[in-house]
């Protein structure tokens, strides 16, 4: 029998495994031997509190991040279906937004069972969390850095959100979320709604939707989402 390819979420922030994840998913993690983790600092940490603390040494953890070309990922799937693996983001889901998804893909052209757990996604909790369209809604990822490209993509965003009444999800590296926001509520009009959602299920989250006329009323009080995880979600 082929081993399979587990998705493995973790918590969204500094949190116990038990915290965010259901006792199946940690049993899971248990069980396995073979990781494809993100960072192996924060895997080790996370997999010696998930059920493998001071057997850490027995596991074969592969790295595989933004850095790993394509050879090395191909190079990781010949062990996929001699055991059970298990791949592991930083945060959340796997293979969203993710490098792993390569690896995904690879596994089910070798035709490995693909099996995916149950955990946190930031992308779903800011939209179910937000008040906007959670019937029709689109993941945009990460806007280009330059501000021109950025504010370029932004009006093209909240085009295509008036013209199908379409939520449009937007991640951004922490350093760079006021960046982002600055130029949302330049850009958008005043009626659009927009939600900012950081630290999801973390101590200090917050999720605000207002529109983009409140937004910049809350801005020039002084208002900053700071180096914090965070999703922006558009509706107008």
């Amino acid at each position: 029998m082929k081993g399979k390819l587990y998705l493995i979420p973790t918590p969204l922030g500094d949190l116990a495994p038990e915290s965010a994840l259901p006792k199946p998913v940690l049993d899971r993690i248990a069980s396995l031997r073979l990781f494809f983790v993100e960072e192996l600092r924060t895997a080790r940490r996370f997999l010696s509190a998930a059920g493998h603390k001071g057997h850490i040494d027995e596991l074969t953890l592969l790295e595989l991040n933004e850095h790993s070309t394509r050879e090395q990922i191909e190079a990781y799937a010949q062990q996929l279906g001699a055991e059970d693996a298990g791949l592991i983001s930083e945060a959340g889901l796997p293979a969203v937004a993710d490098p792993g998804a390569l690896l995904v893909e690879l596994a089910h052209d070798k035709g490995i069972d693909v099996v995916p757990m149950t955990g946190p996604s930031s992308l779903m909790m800011a939209l179910m969390s937000s008040g906007l369209n959670g019937q029709c809604f689109a993941f945009t990822g990460y806007l280009p850095v330059k501000t021109p490209a950025r504010r370029e993509a932004i009006v093209t965003l909240e085009r295509n959100s008036a013209r199908l009444h379409q939520s449009q999800i937007i991640i951004e590296t922490p350093y760079r979320n006021d960046a982002l926001l600055a130029d949302l509520l330049e850009v958008c009009r005043p009626d659009t709604r927009l939600c900012v959602a950081a630290d999801i299920t973390c101590p200090d989250e917050l999720i605000r939707t207002r529109t983009v006329a409140r937004w910049r009323d809350e801005v020039r009080r002084g208002f900053a989402i700071g180096k914090r995880p965070c999703v922006f979600i558009l509706l107008s």
